[in-house]
């Protein structure tokens, strides 16, 4: 744990930076469709030590769910 606050904003940094090489996808689906998708990626075994989550869910006002799905290397 940081204990000063450089050491902190270096953390978040270094943080940042491993964001970055797995920039979220997004998907604009139809409900049902996007449901399915979902679903797919929830139920997806993990490979290679990267975890997928959804990150965000909205309906669009045209009826469409978009959502972003983003992969993260797991810490073990």
């Amino acid at each position: 744990m940081p204990k000063l606050p450089n050491e902190l904003a270096e953390r978040m940094s270094s943080r940042r930076e491993l964001d970055s090489e797995f920039p979220p996808k997004t998907f604009r689906l139809p409900l049902e469709a996007a449901r399915h998708k979902a679903r797919e990626i929830i139920n997806q075994v993990p490979s290679d030590d990267d975890v997928a989550f959804i990150e965000r869910w909205r309906q669009l006002p045209d009826g469409q769910i978009e959502f972003s799905v983003r992969q993260l290397r797991s810490i073990d």
